[in-house]
């Protein structure tokens, strides 16, 4: 049995995570779920239970260790855009998977397969459950943060978890928003008939979800928008937008028959969602690190046919 004594309030899965280093927030979400986890003596099963100063912790057995098979080092050129002691900022290309999944192939490379490549070159040691901090969708490029240690990884987490963290992304989507810029605000949670997708739903099952959107530029059937990620949940810009009539162009899940005729108007085959910058504290300085990730050809292509209309 592994005992922890809570140091300051914090929610119990990103305290699991941080304490045990090696543990990543999904693993301990598993271990609270199962039943594997006391405070102060009582089972509790609920990740976003909130902990209290000198709360005592237990995890009950051993955790199980996951098969490191999928995570063959594997050259996928990534390209570093900042890097410290602390992590790396990659630019993430379209079309690979950050982590494996059931929906993709089983000898599918993923984003992971090439992050245990550069810890190799590098002289890291590779702990795929402590080394993405966030995600991105498959069809999405641009900055991706890596822990390089289970340390840094715990640390990183509970910025993204205070919110501290910046995220901005560059979309193009089908129409003309009006207002031109404003603020969605509507709880995301898994389809209930086809749980690949996700929609939006005000119950118990959804989650709290924040997006900002400005127009940048824009002609009579498409715009150029920044969006801010408040929040972090799954195909969260997609979902939104799509909420308010204004699918991201490309995208073949979150769609109508307009955005399609758009897209496919302006050649479009591949999602145009880049994560263009990320911003966070530095774990070393405290500075304010600030990342940007060159637009992909395929969008500034698309970007310049809307400046020709």
């Amino acid at each position: 049995m592994d005992n922890f004594r809570v140091q300051h309030q914090a929610r119990l899965d990103s305290f699991l995570s941080s304490a045990k280093g090696d543990l990543s927030r999904s693993k301990a979400n598993k271990l609270i779920k199962s039943g594997s986890v006391q405070v102060n003596g009582k089972v509790i099963k609920k990740a976003a239970f909130v902990l209290k100063e000198d709360d005592q912790v237990s995890i009950i057995g051993d955790i199980p260790k996951e098969s490191k098979n999928e995570y063959v080092p594997t050259n996928l050129n990534l390209e570093i855009l900042y890097e410290d002691d602390a992590c790396f900022v990659i630019n993430k290309p379209a079309g690979i998977s950050v982590h494996p999944a059931a929906t993709i192939g089983k000898d599918e490379k993923t984003i992971l397969n090439g992050i245990a490549y550069l810890f190799k070159k590098k002289g890291l040691k590779f702990s795929p459950d402590a080394t993405l901090v966030h995600r991105l969708d498959k069809e999405t490029t641009g900055c991706l943060l890596i822990a390089k240690t289970p340390e840094a990884h715990g640390k990183f987490q509970k910025q993204f978890e205070e919110r501290t963290v910046k995220k901005f992304y560059l979309t193009l989507v089908a129409g003309v928003p009006s207002p031109a810029q404003a603020l969605i605000d509507a709880p995301i949670g898994r389809n209930l008939i086809n749980r690949t997708v996700m929609s939006l739903f005000r119950t118990g099952k959804s989650r709290a979800a924040k997006t900002t959107y400005k127009t940048l530029k824009s002609t009579d059937d498409a715009a150029l928008l920044e969006c801010e990620l408040h929040t972090g949940r799954t195909h969260q810009i997609r979902v939104h937008l799509n909420s308010i009539n204004h699918p991201i162009l490309g995208d073949p899940t979150y769609c109508t028959s307009k955005s399609q005729e758009t897209s496919e108007k302006y050649g479009i085959t591949g999602l145009c969602l880049h994560s263009q910058k990320l911003e966070f504290d530095s774990l070393y300085s405290g500075n304010r690190v600030r990342v940007e990730a060159p637009v992909p050809q395929h969008l500034l292509d698309t970007m310049e046919e809307l400046s020709e209309k």
